[in-house]
């Protein structure tokens, strides 16, 4: 099959070309829960560059280069192509979102309902992904799509969109009508969080972005009010939220100084999601004291919370703004991502 592989870790993103078009061995059914899902369309995150400069390399590949070469991709949807012989209630042809973390659901984190958690490979960050024509996964990661949803669609829902999800609902569980949340970026995990938001609660909407394009973008997706990061976005929230803060900010950044930001933005005893990543978060320890904010990480979403997902997505209540390239136009499209030309998320169509 044709796959996007990356050999070497590019620390100042500067090379030329980060992933190389190869021909390499199809996937094959090894266990009897195996399937295997041909591609129709693999999203292509920032997390995607935050591995090419090595971000994740302590954490996924200490000992240096041993997981390399390796096919990128972590967001993928796509046909059921073949099934292991214990696989029940798939069949192939039938369309699937596939969930990013592969367990075989039976450690204690599995059994608890936290999939990100428990232990096994996560495709496209440890080993080979859906920047290709076929992926192998277990008939445990897969969720069923309806007929309204086509892979080449959804396929950033996997990472993106459920991690967005899955802030939201946390969030959305103290949100009140007439209080407010903070979306720090509107780009493509902003965009679908908002609308997640508008979906799943009542409070007013305010998002902040540097892009006029992504604010517009936010607007589209049911933001009440729009600011634009020029330097005076937290006075901003703060004349809108009578000089307290807001209830809830959730950072789709989370670097160049929004963590900061982020903060100053949160009301006492409000709630702090932090989304994106690639700086540190530096508060004093007084200040958690006097005003008993809260620190929230947000990894990746469960099965379950990708079903919860689709629905919405199958009801109209979300939708991706995508922007679609040729598998063999992998490095453009992360390029394109690393230069700040998209607006939404960009997907591979094998």
């Amino acid at each position: 099959m044709r796959a996007q592989v990356l050999h070497n870790y590019d620390e100042t993103l500067t090379a030329e070309r980060w992933v190389h078009d190869e021909i390499v061995p199809d996937p094959k059914i090894e266990k009897s829960t195996d399937v295997i899902v041909r591609i129709g369309g693999a999203g292509v995150c920032r997390t995607d560059l935050h591995i090419i400069e090595g971000v994740w390399k302590p954490h996924m590949d200490p000992t240096g280069n041993a997981l390399l070469p390796m096919i990128m991709g972590h967001e993928n949807a796509g046909w059921i192509e073949a099934i292991g012989s214990d696989v029940e209630n798939l069949k192939v042809g039938d369309p699937v979102i596939v969930h990013p973390k592969v367990n075989n659901g039976t450690c204690l984190a599995c059994r608890r309902g936290h999939d990100m958690h428990g232990t096994g490979k996560f495709p496209g960050l440890d080993s080979d992904g859906g920047y290709a024509e076929y992926l192998a996964t277990s008939q445990r990661n897969v969720v069923a799509l309806p007929r309204t949803l086509a892979p080449k669609d959804v396929a950033p829902y996997a990472d993106a969109g459920l991690t967005a999800y899955r802030a939201v609902k946390k969030a959305s569980r103290h949100l009140l009508p007439g209080e407010r949340c903070v979306v720090i970026g509107a780009g493509g995990l902003g965009h679908i969080g908002i609308q997640c938001l508008k979906a799943m609660c009542a409070a007013d909407i305010i998002v902040v972005d540097k892009s006029e394009a992504s604010l517009k973008l936010a607007s589209q997706s049911g933001a009440d009010h729009l600011i634009l990061a020029d330097g005076n976005e937290v006075e901003a929230v703060l004349a809108l939220t009578e000089g307290a803060g807001a209830e809830a900010v959730i950072d789709f950044v989370g670097e160049k100084g929004t963590t900061s930001k982020g903060l100053a933005m949160t009301r006492p005893m409000g709630s702090y999601y932090v989304v994106g990543y690639g700086e540190d978060i530096r508060v004093p320890t007084v200040d958690m004291v006097i005003t008993e904010k809260n620190i929230i990480g947000n990894l990746v979403g469960t099965w379950a919370e990708l079903v919860e997902l689709m629905a919405l997505a199958d009801r109209g209540l979300v939708h991706l703004a995508t922007v679609e390239y040729r598998l063999a136009d992998a490095n453009q499209a992360l390029k394109d991502l690393h230069h700040g030309k998209i607006h939404g998320r960009a997907v591979l169509i094998p």
